[in-house]
């Protein structure tokens, strides 16, 4: 099956790999690296093929994203795929639950949450579509449902079924039907081989590109985030400029993030990894205990069950909502909205799935599809609103009581969980705080990059360990800092954002066919099964 799946070199620099798909996709990073470098309106024009795409295929976003959702829930609840074992039937998972759900989590959301733990619930308490169509008042008390249940939809059950849909299909086709773990492998069990090893080819590019763009937007984020922690810290002004983190310090932030994540990967998955994995959960949790004792503790559980029970009630029409611009004034906000929100979210979760699938896979091994989809669905998205809920929380009951003044709502979207910091804590409990939130940031990173690049060599490599050398991990961890630090200095975060818009279109096909190909999986095996 490795033979039919992928052909690797035997000999030279790309021993192990497959020298087309990993010079394809080089040719196409340096290319963007040397055009954003070179074209000084490239900003420019990177948001205009942004627009586009969003204008033609934002509906598609949304209802795929829906569909991998419901999809995933269902294989999970149904009882004949439910207690299917992604692996032998007798097979024993290789992590223990504590590392396996840190592992994924960390790969998955960490920086993110971290960087919308406040962000969200208050851009959405400031404005939504509940706002925008009257039902609600912006920063009213009445808001305070509305905003949650638009937070709890972009990190809820809909972008961990992303994931746990690509991860469910790599899984099922490696170790049910002894498959390389890489993209390619469905198509392969789909379609005949030559076709399927000619396509996959394409695909493999796609997914790696996929997974540099949507890792670069995590890390540009985080790094905005850093920038902001570090100066609240240390008070060096440098690193600072007119509000905005300053170049200089978003460079120097990802060339340190690069080599440590370099370091990490090189160490393995059941090293530097696992251990750094650990770590992070066991810091969520100290963050988290934290802002139970000294936060809004009885707000944040309040909005818990409030914010939760609106999401539920909500959550089909919520997916599956479509508002189109149109001449009302109504419309296009809605429209505006849905765009700079949910959108962009979608083809976020999407670009990232690449990695994340593959990655929940590989440490998924002998776990059932019902025990598969509570670690890689429910758990998180529960774990994600309790963060929000506490954090946020406590951030939306500052500015509600009056202490903040508008303080946490003004800052900047990456400075306002350490805008909170700072007005929750006194100054002798502030700076221990704020160290602890920059060093849950960095390992959050730090594991995210490393994850990646792993799942680029993997996916390089055919998913034959073999082909994973130290050489190409170094390689790829500096192709992918030089690809952040570029699409920063030609056009900041908008231009990571358009690059990521774009380029997760292609991959968000290729999702649809993994989830029809598992769906035929199951089809012809329990066919096969029932004949025999």
């Amino acid at each position: 099956m490795t033979d039919l799946a992928t052909k690797v070199e035997n000999t030279g620099f790309y021993a192990g790999q497959n020298r087309w798909v990993a010079v394809s996709v080089k040719v196409i990073v340096v290319s963007l690296v040397l055009w954003a470098s070179l074209a000084s309106d490239a900003g420019d024009i990177l948001m205009q093929i942004q627009s586009a795409t969003i204008g033609y295929f934002g509906g598609w976003y949304i209802y795929a994203s829906a569909t991998f959702m419901v999809m995933s829930l269902l294989l999970a609840v149904l009882p004949r795929t439910g207690s299917i074992r992604l692996g032998c039937d007798n097979s024993a998972p290789e992590f223990s639950r504590f590392a396996w759900f840190s592992m994924m989590f960390g790969a998955g959301i960490g920086v993110g949450m971290l960087t919308y733990s406040t962000a969200e619930p208050l851009a959405h308490f400031t404005n939504n579509p509940d706002v925008i169509l009257g039902t609600t008042i912006a920063l009213d008390r009445d808001n305070l449902a509305a905003a949650y249940k638009w937070t709890l939809l972009h990190y809820g059950l809909t972008p961990w079924g992303c994931y746990a849909i690509v991860g469910m299909s790599l899984a099922y086709f490696a170790y049910r039907r002894d498959m390389p773990l890489t993209i390619r492998s469905p198509f392969i069990a789909v379609l005949s081989p030559e076709t399927g090893r000619r396509l996959g080819g394409v695909v493999d590019a796609a997914a790696i590109l996929a997974t540099i763009i949507g890792i670069g937007v995590t890390i540009g984020y985080g790094v905005n985030q850093l920038a902001f922690g570090m100066h609240q810290i240390t008070g060096w002004s440098w690193l600072i400029s007119e509000e905005k983190p300053s170049l200089i310090a978003l460079s120097l932030a990802v060339i340190f993030l690069t080599l440590a994540a370099m370091l990490s990967a090189l160490s393995g998955i059941g090293r530097g990894i696992r251990w750094l994995s650990n770590l992070n959960m066991a810091l969520s949790w100290l963050l988290l205990l934290i802002f139970v004792l000294f936060g809004a503790t009885a707000f944040a559980g309040e909005m818990f069950v409030v914010g939760l029970m609106e999401y539920l009630k909500t959550i089909p029409v919520m997916s599956f909502t479509i508002w189109d611009s149109s001449d009302t004034e109504t419309a296009r906000a809605l429209s505006d909205w849905q765009s700079a929100w949910t959108v962009f979210y979608w083809a976020w979760w999407i670009a990232f799935t690449p990695f994340v699938g593959l990655f929940l896979a590989r440490v998924s091994r002998g776990r059932t599809i019902r025990e598969y989809v509570v670690g890689a669905i429910l758990l998180p998205s529960l774990m994600c609103f309790t963060w929000f809920c506490i954090v946020g929380g406590t951030a939306l009951d500052l500015e509600l009581q009056g202490a903040a003044q508008g303080s946490i709502l003004e800052a900047d979207l990456s400075a306002q969980l350490f805008a909170t910091v700072e007005n929750l804590f006194s100054p002798g409990w502030m700076l221990p705080v704020a160290t602890l939130c920059v060093v849950l940031l960095i390992t959050y990173l730090v594991t995210s990059a490393d994850s990646a690049v792993l799942v680029i060599n993997t996916i390089v490599s055919g998913g034959v360990p073999d082909g994973i050398r130290s050489r190409h991990i170094v390689l790829w961890s500096v192709m992918l800092g030089l690809v952040i630090i570029t699409l920063l200095f030609a056009g900041g975060m908008d231009a990571l954002r358009s690059v990521m818009i774009i380029g997760a279109l292609p991959f968000s096909a290729v999702m649809v066919f993994m989830l029809c190909a598992l769906i035929y999986g199951l089809w012809t095996d329990r066919t096969h099964s029932s004949r025999e």
